[in-house]
């Protein structure tokens, strides 16, 4: 098992029916999340992982997933890893000026695109809750790979770090 970060089409018609199926599983999306004993997650959004969700959603509509919505998917994550991050931070715009990075051994892998969440959400327990989005580009990453995702605040104060098996992940 390995992630695959370009998909034949073989394995993309694999993904779809493993979405499809995944519409009474309440476990569904486990194997590409990461967690910390925080609360915070990163969601590793593989290409697989992406069609499978987006078949999965379409399921529970009770519609296929269109071709054009699958191609359109795929050409999003195209050299790329798409990673959905959700950080807990003391106040409303904690995350806005965060700065991610992706360790593979000695280097540092800057993101092609990161989307912090302006405004987080403020949580019933207390504290404030942020969606992050980044993307990394996928050239130097291997189905096998196994990254680390650290996280920093403006002052370079490491805020949090997922250590990433995509190995363990399709």
């Amino acid at each position: 098992r390995a992630a695959s970060l370009a998909l034949t089409p073989r394995e993309q018609q694999e993904a779809i029916r493993a979405g499809e199926r995944s519409v009474t599983s309440e476990a569904f999306g486990a194997e590409w999340r990461v967690g910390d004993d925080g609360g915070q997650s990163v969601t590793v959004i593989t290409p697989f992982h992406r069609l499978a969700l987006a078949a999965r959603h379409a399921a529970f509509k009770g519609e296929p997933l269109k071709p054009e919505d699958r191609d359109r998917m795929l050409q999003e994550l195209r050299d790329r890893l798409m990673l959905w991050v959700s950080l807990r931070g003391p106040r409303e715009d904690f995350a806005r000026h965060l700065a991610p990075r992706l360790l593979l051994g000695e280097r540092e892998i800057q993101p092609v695109m990161v989307q912090n969440e302006r405004t987080a959400v403020r949580q019933k327990g207390g504290g404030f809750l942020a969606r992050n989005v980044y993307w990394f580009p996928a050239k130097d990453l291997t189905g096998t790979s196994r990254p680390t995702l650290v996280v920093r605040d403006p002052d370079g104060q490491e805020v949090a770090r997922f250590a990433i098996d995509l190995g363990k992940m399709r």
